[in-house]
């Protein structure tokens, strides 16, 4: 908690998490997939224009080592670092489902081997949801904590259509439906806001959007640009500029105001760990300072998530008060 402050103005991930498992828990990243239906170029499609070779990955090194060997080393540090107990082990890198149901069913067992380990959570594509994907994930569900992180980016299809992202704003939803329909995980969503056809008016539709869907986290990312991408060779040749900082806090101003206080973030901006491939902007190299820097403007603004949404039952409003003393200073939530 900042001092001065009663918390942060918006809805933490770590909050939602602590009223899941009563205590702390960290993720520890993995990788044990290395392709896509991008990146395989299935149906024409092509590679998304802001992917690079290790496909999001948490650490390049990841790639090379067994999930055992991944899980073990990272915890150690973790634990370590942060005096931490509980954890969920996190399947990040490239389209976890685009794999067989049984290498699936193999690393989840692995992942839960751990008496430290609360569940898992994974990312993937609104693209690669077969009806076996949806069941194994019920499965384990029904004796585990199970997270699903889909990968919608826009709910626009010309901003998809640029990032060539190989579906549609569509087919993201009823991808969100479908899960929800078939299982009992905790969906959440990834939006990447900066694209060139982007404006403060769909920043404010995707909040409302997302307001409607049975999701219950978001994680938000700022286009950027990467060695060895197509985004690249785009913005060298002059067909892109990354959004600047200011602007990119003032989006997430009004995304968060619109949004429902009940949506959990899991952060506010992107943040490059490969520094030596980051092309553009500069400041997305720096977490700590972009992240302080949303947060002071928030403050300035005394702007916080949910300012603007209409609150529709009891625990709307009661979230929604509570992120509106968060947005003050202490001395005048007393005064």
């Amino acid at each position: 908690m900042e001092k001065g402050w009663l918390g942060l103005p918006y809805h933490t991930i770590s909050e939602h998490y602590n009223r899941l498992f009563q205590e702390k828990v960290y993720k520890i990243p993995v990788s044990v997939v290395d392709d896509c239906p991008n990146r395989r170029g299935l149906k024409g499609m092509q590679t998304c224009v802001f992917c690079d070779v290790w496909g999001s990955a948490a650490n390049a090194e990841s790639l090379s080592m067994e999930l055992r060997t991944q899980i073990e080393k990272y915890h150690d540090h973790i634990k370590h670092k942060y005096k931490a107990n509980a954890f969920l082990i996190y399947f990040q890198a490239y389209t976890n489902t685009f794999t067989k149901v049984s290498a699936l069913r193999h690393n989840f067992d692995v992942a839960l081997s751990y008496p430290w380990v609360k569940g898992f959570t994974l990312g993937t594509r609104p693209d690669c949801l077969s009806k076996a994907v949806l069941d194994l994930w019920q499965e384990y569900h029904e004796k585990s904590f199970v997270a699903v992180e889909l990968g919608v980016q826009s709910f626009f299809n010309d901003e998809l259509e640029f990032m060539r992202r190989g579906h549609t704003a569509e087919a993201s939803i009823e991808a969100i439906h479908k899960i929800a329909s078939n299982t009992k995980v905790d969906l959440g969503i990834h939006l990447i806001f900066g694209s060139p056809q982007e404006t403060d008016e769909r920043i404010i539709e995707t909040a409302k959007i997302v307001n409607t869907l049975p999701i219950t986290n978001v994680k938000l990312h700022n286009l950027h640009v990467l060695k060895q991408t197509p985004l690249e060779d785009m913005y060298h040749a002059g067909e892109f500029t990354p959004i600047d900082r200011e602007t990119y806090a003032r989006r997430v101003k009004l995304f968060l105001q619109h949004l429902s206080p009940t949506i959990a973030l899991h952060r506010l901006a992107a943040y490059s760990s490969r520094w030596d491939e980051l092309v553009a902007p500069e400041w997305t190299k720096n977490k700590m300072g972009t992240h302080q820097a949303i947060i002071d403007y928030l403050r300035a603004e005394k702007a916080y998530q949910s300012e603007l949404f209409t609150a529709r039952n009891e625990e709307e409003q009661r979230v929604q008060k509570s992120l509106e003393a968060k947005s003050q200073p202490i001395t005048s939530v007393h005064a």
